[in-house]
């Protein structure tokens, strides 16, 4: 029989179709405009797994009102490194996405972004006097110099009213408050960017289309067996560099690929839902996002938030996400996703990370065996007149949270994201989940300067950077001055309150 595979060559290969890949393929074309890329997704569409909105458990992250960001120390200290790391990160994306809008290169910002107070709120006293430390860490950074932090019952009512209708003001409350804030669709700004780039020459994407088989051939370069799951099309590309930034796929994928930076590794799924409000009138009481305190072995992605976003041009309000568990790796996986990824490799690691994390497991037990009428009791204490017949349960996205292999411990979850390279910088990997979507500029960033290590110090690459990211090469937390004007900017093209 004759050989039908169709063979194609090219200088990157992008395996997933989500946020991450979009952001890469574009500022890699945008350094080296000649560059070849092909990119593959297993779906019919770009952004429908994690960098969906309605799969996306938090939107905008910029560690303004994310508490879990700002663990509390023993000692009652609050330790603001990881929030100024992240709100450092989300300022660098919105230069990039000015950028863009500035450029021509994807539709109108009000379409993907939008401006939207960031709140933490808490209640009683133990937690008012953490937010209250908390406040007061962030508060002197530049960063968060436009925190406001407030005990006034009325002055919160004014704030959030869905929140404090009904609440009893005997009970101490406080909350902070980030007007410059921002709610990001996610989906909407992966679409916009594929739409441009698979316009430019060189940029070919190939929907409905399996990763099989990663192979690193002799010369360092990749051999990738693909099939078109419509038409049972075999394909091999040929290339010098892979990313894969499939979401809770990007396991299996590593595991494929087969080289030893990624062994050692698995993944624990979270599955997510939640409740969403179906009354006009109440939707249009609350427009914010605000975030509480995560339950005792909640993992990050289930920090309970009731939450205004825009999706598709209207107006929604989420709360949740209600975690649960399920062996699907993605929303559209299969069930054998976890057994399958369990390699002797990773076997040990598992079962250290699970036995040290018996109270999330305890968790995820408890959030599985909820009624609706628990679920509605979880909402009242973020909306107290909630009603049940004003909200519906929708199912939210998958998350596979890190597990990796640690000397001490066998075995560690990781809550955070990872990014994988090998040590000839062809092939990178994205594994985890929260903050991903927002920092994803400057993961990328990172990951180029990894991958690409001799043509990110040419002068052309770098001045290309600086255009893209003006403040590259500078730490905006030490630079009120610059911060103020990157804000200023950011916030004239992206349409956002300053």
């Amino acid at each position: 029989m004759p050989d039908t595979t169709v063979r194609s060559q090219s200088e990157v290969v992008l395996i997933g179709a989500g946020i991450m890949s979009a952001t890469l393929g574009l500022i890699l074309k945008e350094l080296q405009p000649d560059i070849k890329i092909e990119i593959y997704e297993r779906l019919d569409m770009a952004a429908a797994e994690s960098s969906d909105a309605w799969n996306n458990a938090g939107t905008g992250h910029s560690a303004f009102c994310e508490l879990n960001y700002t663990p509390e120390s023993e000692d009652g200290s609050i330790n603001p490194k990881k929030a100024i790391s992240i709100a450092e990160s989300f300022e660098v994306s919105r230069q990039f996405w000015a950028y863009l809008v500035q450029q021509n290169k994807v539709s109108s910002p009000e379409n993907f972004i939008k401006s939207i107070p960031h709140m933490s709120f808490v209640w009683g006293e133990k937690n008012v006097e953490y937010l209250k430390t908390r406040f007061e860490a962030l508060n002197s950074n530049p960063l968060f110099k436009q925190m406001v932090f407030s005990t006034d019952f009325a002055k919160l009512k004014e704030w959030m009213p869905l929140v404090m209708e009904g609440r009893n003001e005997s009970v101490k409350v406080a909350a902070t408050s980030m007007a410059i804030g921002t709610d990001v669709n996610f989906g909407e700004l992966t679409r916009s960017i594929f739409s441009y780039l698979t316009k430019l020459d060189g940029v070919t994407m190939y929907f409905n289309h399996e990763v099989q088989k990663l192979r690193q051939r002799e010369d360092k370069s990749w051999r990738i067996k693909v099939i078109d799951l419509a038409t049972g099309q075999k394909r091999k590309t040929y290339t010098k560099f892979v990313f894969i930034g499939a979401g809770g796929g990007s396991l299996p994928l590593l595991e494929k690929a087969n080289v030893p930076e990624g062994k050692g590794y698995g993944g624990f799924p979270v599955s997510g839902q939640w409740l969403k409000c179906t009354n006009p009138e109440v939707i249009a009481k609350h427009q914010a996002k605000v975030y509480g305190k995560a339950s005792v072995g909640a993992p990050p992605m289930s920090v309970p938030h009731i939450d205004s976003r825009m999706i598709n041009g209207e107006r929604q309000l989420l709360f949740g996400p209600f975690a649960g568990f399920s062996t699907r790796f993605l929303k559209n996986g299969s069930y054998s996703d976890l057994p399958l990824s369990i390699k002797p490799d990773n076997i040990i690691p598992m079962i250290a990370a699970g036995i040290k994390n018996i109270p999330l497991t305890k968790y995820l037990i408890e959030q599985v065996r909820q009624s609706p009428k628990d679920r509605i009791n979880a909402l009242r204490e973020y909306v107290p007149g909630a009603r049940s017949k004003d909200w519906k349960l929708e199912r939210a996205g998958q998350r596979v949270q890190v597990i990796k292999k640690d000397e001490k411990e066998g075995g560690i979850l990781e809550f955070g994201t990872e990014v994988i390279t090998t040590a000839d910088g062809s092939l990178a990997v994205l594994l985890g989940a929260s903050p991903g979507a927002s920092t994803a500029v400057s993961i990328m960033v990172d990951l180029i300067g990894r991958c690409f290590k001799d043509e990110i110090e040419t002068p052309e690459w770098q001045e290309k950077l600086k255009v893209m990211i003006p403040s590259y090469g500078q730490t905006l937390n030490d630079n009120p001055a610059l911060l103020d004007q990157i804000r200023k900017d950011t916030a004239s093209v992206l349409k956002l309150n300053n």
